[in-house]
């Protein structure tokens, strides 16, 4: 194929991010087994630190952005894959070192490529994206851990962005008790349509001083830091599984050992991006079933035009997006 398409592509012109819509064809991007015609794609909070240059995620230049893409093989070398399939790709470098899913073609290497689960289409996936595998990853991995519905309420932090909303209904339709901690007073009924059985305001939390407090939770997914996950080890009970995903709040951990030699509480670090193929094919096939989110719907609040997207990126850094933003990209 050496017809031109429509990309959003991220330079670093006289050491400021310059991110605008350029003409390419497949000799522009990077190199790979697998052509994608790209259908959706999505919005995380590293795409808009990566178009906009607040934060240091692409590691080469230029790159067409979004770590995130589904869509229908185009062309494909690997046998595993034959035009027409369905397929999805999320993280794998995309965005950091290997142009992304802003774009109506990309080009991936085979073991990055996901087969569309049953029961999921190119739609459904964006509105999941990264945010809806780190979630389920974040689950995965508390399970497989031990973490069960009997042992106390899973609180979430964050939990009005992408990866906390469907946290929250995964958790909930598992038959977890979830405490949802929010800033923002006005989203309770929306965390409460999703399962939440309670929802803090962090502006009403005593963070304590302790090593250990009074134990609150059964588990957590963090998707703050700082203070928020310091008070996390303070209230984790017995043999809980704390999922550490993001820094919102600061990227300093100031704890102590107490909580885990005497409640023998975990933390376990998610990183979505470097995971694994086998382990990416086991969560996908959990998030198409058993993790199956009962309310895309409510979490998709945003479904925008390709055109659109240097204009959404904004509300992302001032911390207003509630939910998940869907791109409309072929």
């Amino acid at each position: 194929m050496s017809r031109s398409f429509k990309a959003f592509r991220i330079h670093e012109i006289d050491k400021q991010i310059v991110a605008r819509f350029e003409q390419l064809t497949l000799d522009d991007l990077s190199s790979g087994e697998v052509v994608v015609r790209v259908m959706y794609s999505d919005i995380n909070y590293k795409d808009a630190l990566a178009a906009t240059g607040a934060g240091k995620i692409l590691r080469k230049y230029p790159l067409v952005g979004g770590i995130d893409l589904a869509g229908v093989v185009e062309t494909s070398t690997d046998a595993r894959y034959q035009p027409g399939d369905h397929v999805l790709v999320t993280g794998c470098g995309l965005s950091e070192v290997h142009d992304g899913g802003y774009a109506e073609y990309a080009r991936l290497r085979g073991d990055w490529v996901i087969p569309m689960p049953p029961g999921l289409d190119a739609f459904k996936a964006m509105t999941l994206g990264t945010a809806g595998f780190t979630a389920a990853l974040a689950i995965h991995r508390m399970e497989h851990n031990g973490q069960t519905p009997a042992r106390g309420p899973i609180v979430v932090t964050g939990a009005t962005g992408g990866v906390g909303s469907v946290a929250i209904d995964m958790l909930a339709g598992r038959g977890y008790e979830v405490i949802a901690v929010t800033g923002k007073v006005e989203s309770t009924d929306y965390l409460k349509s999703l399962g939440a059985a309670q929802v803090l305001l962090r502006a009403d939390i005593d963070y304590g001083k302790r090593p250990l407090e009074a134990a609150r939770f059964g588990g957590a997914i963090d998707n703050v830091g700082g203070e928020t996950l310091t008070w996390l080890t303070r209230t984790v009970d017995n043999w809980g599984n704390i999922a550490s995903i993001g820094l919102a709040g600061g990227a300093e951990l100031k704890t102590t050992v107490m909580p885990f030699i005497l409640r023998g509480v975990n933390i376990l670090g998610i990183n979505s991006s470097a995971t694994l193929r086998d382990l990416r094919l086991v969560v996908w096939n959990r998030i198409a079933t058993d993790l199956k989110p009962r309310h895309l719907a409510a979490i998709a609040t945003r479904t925008i035009g390709f055109d659109e997207l240097p204009g959404a990126f904004a509300a992302y850094l001032q911390g207003t997006v509630t939910g998940r933003t869907v791109v409309k990209i072929g």
